[in-house]
Order: C-alpha cells, then structure tokens, then sequence
C-alpha cells in the first residue's frame, strides 16, 4: 500500500486503487500511526493525539473500538497489530509519503555538504513533489509533528534553491524568492538568496535594496540588526566581488610581556589540537592569541563576540575562511559544510571570545576535531570549553615588571619622552596588572599627571571610560569589560560573586559558608572559578580588585551589606580569639600562616569594628596584638589603635581593662613625635597595677615593657600574679626575672633563670620563647670568651625565629652572632651579619635595633683599623636613636664607638668627651650593664693606671662577671696590667668593685 499524509490523507493500494479510512478520528488516527510506520504507538500517545490534553471518560474503551474498525476498513491489504508497546500498523515507512521526504531532504542536505549541487536540485525536487498540501491536515494545528514537517518544507526549498544558485541560476528564481519571503518575511537566508540571485541576473542595485529591506523589517519586528553572514554578503556585493579569507589582525601597538605564556603555548599546540586561554576580561587573551596565531602559516582567526546565537558559529568560521556557499538556517547545515571545508586543510583555527556561546562553541570543537584531523584550534574564553583533551592556559593579570614596561610603553604614545614616574608601580598593582586597565590608565597621561591618575584610581570606572573608539563596546572601558563577565553569569552566582565582595584579601570555603550564608557553596563557587571571576589557590578564593570593586558596586541594599560586614567582622573575631592561645605553642606556624593569609581580612574587620562596635573591635585588637608583635612592623596599628581609643572613651569598658590596656599600648610608637604617649603610657602603668589575677592574655607583660621599658623592670610582684596562671606565664615569668638579675648585675642567677625560662618554653613549643632565651644564653657564653658555644646557642634560635619569619627576633640574633664574631676575629663576616640585621630591623620597623646594627658596623670597622668608616656608622647610629626615647642603652654603647674611634686616631681628649657623653646617660639608666660598658671605656683613657684599675673593677662588679670575650677590655687590662704591679692593681680592681655605681662617677 502507499500512503499520503503530507496533504489531504490518501491511502491506495498496490494497484492504485483509493481506499477510505472512514471518517475524520479514524483518519486521524491512522496518520498517527503512520507517522512511527513499522513501530509500535503507545495507547496514550494515541489518546493524546486524537483527543489533546482533556480526553473524555472511556477514551481507552473509545480507542480500542476505533483501532478495530480502522483494522477492518485496511483488511486484507495491511494490518494494525496489538502488542505489550502498543499499535504498529504493519506497513515499511517507505510506503509513507513524510519518511520518504525526509530521507530525501537528508541526503540533499548531505550533498550540498559535499558540493553536488546537481544532485541536490535532482534529490529535492523529488522530496517537493511529495507535497499536495498542508502536512497532516486530520490533526490539529498544535501537534507537534504537523509542525515540525511544516518546518522542513521551507528549509528543503531554501537547499534546493541553494542548488540553484550554485549551478547559474538567477533572476529566474526571483518570484519564487519573492513570494516565499512574503509568508517568511524575517528569514535572513531567503533575503540573501534573493540577494544573489538579483546579483546573478545582472541587477545589483536592486540586490543591494533587498538588503536595506532586510535591515528595516529586522529592525521593526525583532529590534536587531543583519546577522554577520547578510552583512558580509552586502559588503561583498557593495565592492563587486567575493572577499579573501580574513587574515590575522594586524596590532597597532608593540607586544609587552607575555614571553613565558607564548613559549607554553606553543609547546601545548605542538602536543595538543586543542588550547584555550582562560582568564578575566581585560586580561590580554584576546592580543596573546593573535601574537601567538601570527607565528603559524595557515590561519583561520574567527571573532565570535559579535554572535548572539550558538547557531552563527560556524558560518562566522565559514564567512573567516572565505567560505561563501549560502546561507543555511539549521545549524548542521553549517557545521557539515564546515567539516567537508576543512577535512583536508593543515590549519589553526582561532576561536576568540566564546565565553557567551561556549556550549556551542564546544560541541562545534568536538565535531572539527573528530572529522578534521588536520585542524587546531586554539581559542580564547573565560571559561574552558570543557572537551576531553583541551589543555588549558590560565592568562593571568601582568606581573609588577612587565605590567610597568606596558604602561610606559602606551603612556610614551600619549606623552612622548615619559620617562617613568616613582608612582607607576602603584597605579599598576591597584589595577591589579589588567593589560587592560593599564592600557586605558596610561591613555590618561595625556591630560592627568601620573600623581593625579594615582589618586583617582579609587574611582577607576569613572576614570577609566575613554578607550579607543574602533575597539568593540565592551573593550572601550573598563566597566565594559567586567560588565561584559557580569551579564554571563547566573542569578544565585552574581549573589554570591556580591557577598564575596565584603572580603578584602580572599576567602577559605570555611569563610564563603560562615560569612555569605550560602549553604555547600563549592559548585557557584567553582562556577565562579571556572568564569574568570575568581581565583582559586590552596583552597582561597580571591578576586581581583577590579572585579571586587564592579561587584561591590552592584549592591543596592545598604542593610543587606551591613549584615554582611557585620558576619564578616564576627567570623575573623572568632577567628583571631581562637588563634591566640595557638601562637604561644607548638601549633604557632600554621596559625601564623593562617592569619598572615587573612591579614587584609582582619584589618578590614578592625576597621568595621571600630566604627561599628567598639567593644567588639577592642577584643579583635587584643587577640591579634601578639600576631602583630611577631609578624607586623612596628608602628603600623598605632592609627586605626587610636581611632578606637578615642571611639572607646577614657576608660575600659566592663570587663575589658586588658583588651583597653593593649589598645593603649598599641598607640606607643616611641619616636617622640606624640606628646600624648608618655600619659597613655601611664595609664597603662595605673592599669597593670589595678590587675591582681593571672591574665587572660599573658604577652600583655611583653608589649608593656616594650611601650613602658624593660620586662625586668616591672615588679616582681606584680609579674608573678600576672603571669603565673600557665605554663607560658610561668616561662614568661623566668624570662622577666632574668633579665631582671642580668641587668642588675647578678649573671649567675641571670644565666639560671634563663635555662629555667628555655625549658619552660621547650615544654610549650613556643619559638619566640626559645629563640629570646637562647639570644642571652648565647651573650653570657659570648663574655666568657666561649664562642663556639655561643654561635651554637645563637644558631638554634636563628632557626626558631626563621620559622616564625620574624624579622625583628632575627635581627637581634644576627646582631648577637655578629658580635661574636667580630670579638673572635671574623670581620667580614660580622659586618654581613651586621648590614643583614640592619636590613631586618628597617623591615620591621624597628628603628632602635636599626641603630643597634650600625653601632655593630661601626665596631667592625673601628676593630679592623678603619676608623673614618666606623665614625660615620656611628654618626648614623646616634642620629636613629636620637629618634626613639627609649634607646638610652644603645646610645651609652654608640657614644663610647665614638670615643675608641677618637681614641684609635690619637684624640684622648675627645675621646674622654665622648665617655663621659657616655656615663651621664647611663648614669640615667637602670641598665647596670650599660653603666659597666661606660666604666671599661673610661679605663681606657683614665690618666692613672690605678684610676684605669679601679674602673676596670667596678664594671666587672656593675655586670658581675668578667668580660674575657670583649677584645676592647682585653686590651685596656692588659695594658693597665703592664703599668701596675699585681698588688697594686688587685687593691684598685677590688676597690672599684666594691664601690660600682660610685666609682664610676665624675672625680
């Protein structure tokens, strides 16, 4: 039998004879059958064809009743048989007018791929004359495969006129053109069509009007201008002829950067027929991919930005090679007569910008790369394509050098002669290194100075908004660029992307879940990840602060940004209070670490606090004043401390007099500049002697005798109430009574409470401990001339604080092992020591340890006989430490430097002058140690040998031990030695001992 169903249903036999299905539901019914021939139809889909959404009651009974007449009416010819699928009318789908179509129309389909124009007319012709009318008219008009096969009708005649065109023809297809444009008036292949075959027929004008016509109805029905493919078409007809294959954009300006990403590129290629480029918007994927393209010889480059439809791609690759078969609607049509282009060709294929079509970008990669062996593809995105096998090449902002030579670079093009300014660093890393972004900053120089361009950066949307006016729009600004990221994303990942934005340096997942209220947040934020608008490294999440600043920018709820900074602020107050404890322990590094990666966090949340909650932001400041002592220069907290002293009042609130003291002591800087310090620095005394029970936080005592003076001048009393509570308060205790008993002279209980100290600190892992144990150890074995002793107990604690990368422990360390060198001989290698702890203490922001190391150079030099040298280490020494009223000690040290140096060229008189400098300020000083360095100067000078004895005595009785490892002792005893007889010097030695302190006074 034969069956129609593409016009009025007509059923005939083998003989042709017409045969009636009966009325219209069995002639529905039987084209529902028809439509799947040879396979089983199940009973509902029966139903839902014949009756829709809302069948009657019985429907299955109703049908069952149809399906029998229908089998009667079609006996003996063909039969409907029963089974557990369903019905299947027993007739081969050749018998049915539709398959026989659409096989047809696939082939024709097929050779047009292939370039057998002939064919295609021959094969479509065929499939046409198929048609009598509208397809199934028994069914209703909603079905869906009336619609479907309406749809293929037009796209057969549109490949056969394809044909047509191919194979000369021209204005005789014209009506035709015409009239199916009339019941398809927005179809943009029947205007380029007609196009061609006005073209063809000689009549280009008009073929040129078909364009406009085209260009206004999609402009008044759907708002859009001509697609790529009709306007590439135009411009071939305006210039009279078909265009080349697009080459490789030609760049304006110099490549900077990039040498090490070009390399790897290459090598992925070579290994690779898939690499693309990820990175954010205004990273410079776009530049780095056509550099790289340049280099090949056989280039296909494909601008996919300009596309709103998956379904353009591959006639924008088509219209890039050169391609010009027509314009097909149905995406495989393009993506086969792309394959047959390209099955032959040795080619790299670059795919720019196809983060907003990436799923058809990659299902296209994947069909070329499967039939087209011999093409690469390298394409650029803000995400990957995800094929199996694309390696991908993160393109990450400019590192500092690079990005520098590119701003010059651009900025010379606007200011010729700029030579570099002291702030270009700055504007680049506050840029975070976007090509971009620097290109469009250095565009600025042409009316702002790079001052002024600095200091507008806060505001860099605004001032970043004049980009070249023959980019596209999304690359002329910098709010263009991110917005272009933005607009890609999905609703619950812009939310998130907005919350993320309350963190200042990064955030761990722990943070994402606590902080943003997003429950398992790890998909949206790998989705942010894998779109460019994050980064991910050892599990932080980071934004760079040019999309931070687009994010935050996107918030219009002041409440709901409250809330957020306000869990912010609490996560990393919690986050500090349980730190804390962990500093002063064996778990010390990994806690440092953690909070040295949230060091931006915390300060953020500080800050929040202080203008918030103030309360809440003094118990922030406490729990991080310990980390700020180990790992924060000097000074840096004193303002954002004394912001929140001032918004906390004079006095503490309840509860909080040590968070309040620390607060207090966190505003000391020392350098004399604040006439205010020395009445904080009081209050804090008034505080501590108001505390008579253990502390909650212990170190308390060490940052007071940094802002108040020494650990070992704070009363015995008051530190062992204070401190005894645990373990590192017991140590902490040891620690202060010895340099209690070190500085007042007593070095054998000194030396003991320090090994008592050592072991405290040994039971709690405490490095910092260790290592300030170990530096005065090292100094008593040092005096005694123990050197190899004292370099191994100085080592041990080099290793502690180089763990704890504490810059101002280790330049006392430096400092301590230098001077032993030095006093056993090696200068050379003391003086690197010395100019390495001078370096660390600047770092830290320590100026009094700064002075310290030069003293220490001076002494080098003035020890190996260079003495011009050592005054100006000195000089500098003295100049440091007039800036910090707390360096007494130091200073006693630098101005006897001064006197030997003096001494050492013959000047006794101002040798004495400097001495006697000398012993006034250490006469001043409850450093016993630093009276006894002033006493051994002066015996070097005295003008009697018994008044050199005497002196000698007391500063052995002043440090209570002698001095066997100082060269400069050394040798003023041994000289005074050789003027006395043993008699006489041992009754002014002990003279002078028993007298200390007095002895040393002006006679």
């Amino acid at each position: 039998m034969r069956f129609g169903i593409l016009g009025p249903l007509d059923v005939r036999t083998d003989d042709g004879t017409p045969l009636d299905p009966g009325g219209p539901r069995p002639r529905a019914l039987l084209s529902l059958l028809l439509l799947d021939a040879g396979h089983a139809v199940s009973p509902q889909r029966l139903i839902d064809g014949l009756y829709g959404a809302e069948p009657p009651a019985g429907a299955a009974n109703a049908l069952q009743s149809q399906i029998s007449r229908l089998r009667r009416r079609l006996a003996p010819h063909t039969d409907i048989e029963a089974g557990p699928a369903g019905y299947r009318i027993t007739v081969p789908p050749e018998s049915v007018d539709a398959h026989c179509f659409e096989r047809l129309a696939r082939e024709g389909r097929a050779a047009l791929a292939a370039g057998d124009h002939a064919r295609v007319a021959r094969l479509l012709r065929e499939a046409l004359s198929l048609w009598r009318g509208p397809a199934l008219p028994d069914l209703p008009d909603t079905h869906a495969e009336r619609i479907r096969l309406e749809e293929l009708r037009p796209a057969a005649v549109q490949d056969r006129i394809e044909a047509d065109l191919a194979l000369g023809g021209g204005s005789d297809l014209v009506p035709e053109l015409r009239s199916l444009l009339a019941a398809h008036p927005l179809s943009e292949r029947l205007y380029g069509q007609l196009m061609r075959a006005l073209h063809a027929g000689g009549r280009p004008a008009e073929a040129l009007t078909v364009f406009e016509e085209a260009r206004r109805a999609l402009a008044e029905q759907l708002g859009a201008d001509p697609s790529l493919e009709l306007s590439a078409l135009h411009l071939e007809l305006l210039q009279g002829q078909h265009s080349e294959r697009r080459s490789v954009p030609v760049q304006l300006t110099r490549f900077v950067g990039r040498e090490a990403e070009l390399a790897e590129i290459d090598s992925a290629l070579d290994g690779s027929r898939l690499v693309t480029l990820t990175g954010p918007g205004g990273a410079g994927k776009t530049r780095l991919a056509i550099e790289v393209a340049s280099g090949h010889a056989d280039v296909c480059y494909a601008e996919l930005a300009p596309l709103t439809d998956g379904a353009q791609i591959p006639y924008a690759v088509l219209v890039a090679l050169g391609v010009r078969d027509g314009f097909r609607t149905p995406a495989t049509d393009g993506t086969e007569r792309l394959s047959a282009a390209l099955e032959e060709r040795e080619l790299l294929l670059v795919l720019d910008n196809c983060e907003h079509l990436v799923a058809d970008a990659a299902r296209l990669v994947a069909l070329l790369l499967g039939a087209c062996p011999g093409v690469r593809v390298l394409a650029t995105s803000r995400e990957s394509l995800g094929i199996t096998g694309e390696v991908l090449i993160p393109v990450p902002p400019l590192p500092p050098e690079p990005a520098g030579r590119l701003f010059l670079d651009r900025a010379r093009a606007v200011r010729p002669g700029f030579e570099g300014h002291t702030r270009v660093a700055d504007i680049c890393a506050a840029l975070d290194g976007l090509p971009l972004a620097i290109e469009l900053a250095a565009a600025r120089l042409r009316t702002l100075t790079p001052d002024e361009l600095a200091d507008r950066l806060h505001d860099r949307f605004r001032l970043l908004s004049r980009g070249d006016r023959s980019k596209a729009p999304r690359h002329r600004t910098l709010r263009a660029v991110v917005e272009w990221s933005w607009d890609l994303l999905e609703e619950e990942e812009r939310e998130l992307a907005t919350r993320l934005t309350v963190f200042a340096g990064g955030a761990t997942l722990e943070a994402v879940e606590a902080v943003c209220a997003t429950a398992y947040p790890e998909d949206l934020l790998a989705s942010l990840v894998e779109k460019s608008f994050l980064e991910v490294s050892e599990g932080r999440y980071r934004m760079l602060e040019t999309i931070r600043a687009f994010a935050a920018g996107q918030r219009v709820d002041a409440a709901d940004e409250h809330r957020w900074r306000d869990a912010h602020a609490a996560y990393f107050r919690a986050l500090a209070e349980r730190a804390e404890p962990c500093l002063r322990g064996g778990g010390q590094l990994p806690w440092l670490a953690r909070l040295d990666a949230e060091r931006d966090n915390l300060d953020a949340a500080l800050r929040h606090l202080v203008a918030a909650a103030p309360e809440d932001a003094l118990r922030l400041m406490a729990a991080l004043s310990w980390f700020w002592r180990l790992r924060t220069p000097h000074g840096e907290q004193v303002p954002l401390a004394r912001a929140l002293l001032a918004a906390v009042g004079g006095t503490p609130p309840p509860g909080l007099a040590e968070e309040y003291a620390l607060c207090l002591m966190n505003t000391v800087t020392g350098r004399g500049d604040d006439p205010g310090e020395p009445g904080r620095i009081a209050r804090v005394a008034a505080l501590m002697h108001t505390m008579d029970k253990p502390l909650r936080l212990p170190f308390m005592m060490v940052l007071w005798s940094l802002a108040a003076g020494p650990l070992y001048a704070v009363a015995d009393d008051l530190l062992a109430v204070q401190v005894r509570g645990e373990p590192w308060g017991r140590a902490l205790l040891d620690l202060g009574l010895a340099y209690r008993d070190q500085f007042t002279g007593d070095p054998v209980a000194a030396e003991a409470a320090f090994a008592r100290s050592l072991t405290g600190f040994r039971a709690t892992g405490d490095r910092w401990g260790m290592a300030n144990c170990l530096d005065p150890l090292g100094g008593f074995a040092g005096r005694r001339g123990e050197y190899d002793r004292a370099l191994e107990l100085f080592d041990e604690g080099l290793g502690y604080v180089r763990e704890l990368d504490a810059p101002e422990e280790t330049s006392d360390l430096l400092r301590s092992r230098a001077t032993v060198l030095l006093h056993r001989g090696d200068a050379e290698e003391a003086a690197g020591h010395f100019t390495q702890a001078a370096d660390l203490a600047r770092e830290a922001g320590a100026p009094d340890k700064v002075a310290a190391a030069r003293r220490g150079l001076g002494d080098a030099a003035r020890l190996t006989g260079d003495t011009a040298h050592a005054r100006v280490h000195y000089e500098s020494a003295l100049q440091a430490c007039a800036a910090n009223w707390f360096s007494v000690g130091e200073t006693v040290l630098i101005l006897i430097g001064l006197g030997r140096t003096a001494a050492a060229e013959g000047d006794l008189d101002q040798a004495r002058g400097w001495f006697a400098q000398a012993r006034t300020h250490a006469l001043d000083s409850p450093d016993a140690l630093a009276l006894a360095a002033a006493a051994d100067a002066l015996a070097s000078v005295a003008p009697h040998p018994e008044r050199a004895a005497e002196l000698l005595g007391a500063a052995e009785g002043l440090r209570g031990a002698s001095a066997e490892g100082d060269p400069d002792v050394v040798r003023t005893r041994r000289a005074v030695h050789a003027r006395l007889s043993p008699e006489a010097y041992g009754k002014a030695f002990e003279q002078g001992r028993a007298l200390r302190s007095a002895a040393v006074s002006e006679r």
